[in-house]
């Protein structure tokens, strides 16, 4: 019988909330490993700690265990859930280093005080194409914005992502900027314009079979960002 490695108890935790699920996807678009958001944090060394729904007690316990959050899609939900929108304020109060991804980007932005297209297609009907569900790996170039930790991720300039979402970022919210947009203008990245407080949001999906190699580099951006926050606690607790 094969025996599973054990997990080494030094890397950084990062809790997942939301659906990590890729059914139509084997691998990661580059082939190296599983698609999925968890896959993709044991790529980059990190420890996944999925973080169920409804669960009792406040996010200062249910986070006490993980040093970082990936928020990911909610499928068949039309709106956000409540709960979701209390975790985003809570990492925003508290500097909690957090990664959104689709429906994630979008409750990071509302429970900023943003606002959310509900049907891109219809409300923005100048937008190009963004969502085809019959045609499994949609892709479209976006241009990422300098001076932004996108840039450190892909650098500025043009890239191509994968495109497989309905909504989209209508007003930003407070505290945020706006980091990609596709060539239509529609917001395709945001992050903290704070340099204390790691939160970027991404409307691909960069741990889907579709994405690229240089994907990965969103959630090594998080656990770098984790670790860094979790190792200056431990400096200032040694210097108290």
């Amino acid at each position: 019988m094969t025996q599973l490695k054990p997990i080494p108890a030094n890397l950084t935790k990062i809790g997942i909330y939301g659906v990590d699920r890729h059914p139509l996807d084997r691998k990661h678009g580059c082939g190296l490993w599983d698609a999925g958001v968890t896959a993709c944090l044991k790529a980059s060394d990190a420890d996944p700690i999925l973080l169920p729904f409804g669960a009792t007690g406040k996010w200062k316990d249910r986070l006490s265990e993980v040093e970082g959050v990936v928020v990911s899609g909610f499928d068949g939900l039309e709106q956000l859930p409540e709960e979701v929108l209390e975790l985003c304020a809570y990492c925003k109060q508290n500097e909690f280093p957090i990664l959104g991804i689709d429906h994630g980007m979008h409750a990071l932005n509302v429970a900023l005080a943003g606002t959310v297209f509900e049907d891109l297609s219809r409300q923005l009907p100048e937008a190009l194409q963004h969502k085809h569900p019959p045609e499994r790996g949609l892709r479209h170039a976006i241009l990422v914005q300098p001076d932004s930790r996108m840039a450190d991720i892909y650098g500025e300039g043009e890239i191509v992502v994968n495109s497989e979402h309905r909504k989209g970022i209508q007003k930003l919210g407070k505290g945020l900027k706006i980091t990609a947009t596709a060539l239509d203008g529609v917001v395709e990245g945001i992050e903290s314009n704070s340099d204390d407080w790691y939160a970027v949001g991404v409307q691909w999906h960069p741990g889907s079979g579709t994405a690229s190699g240089l994907d990965i580099q969103v959630f090594r951006g998080l656990v770098d960002a984790a670790r860094d926050r979790a190792a200056s606690k431990v400096m200032v607790k040694l210097a108290a």
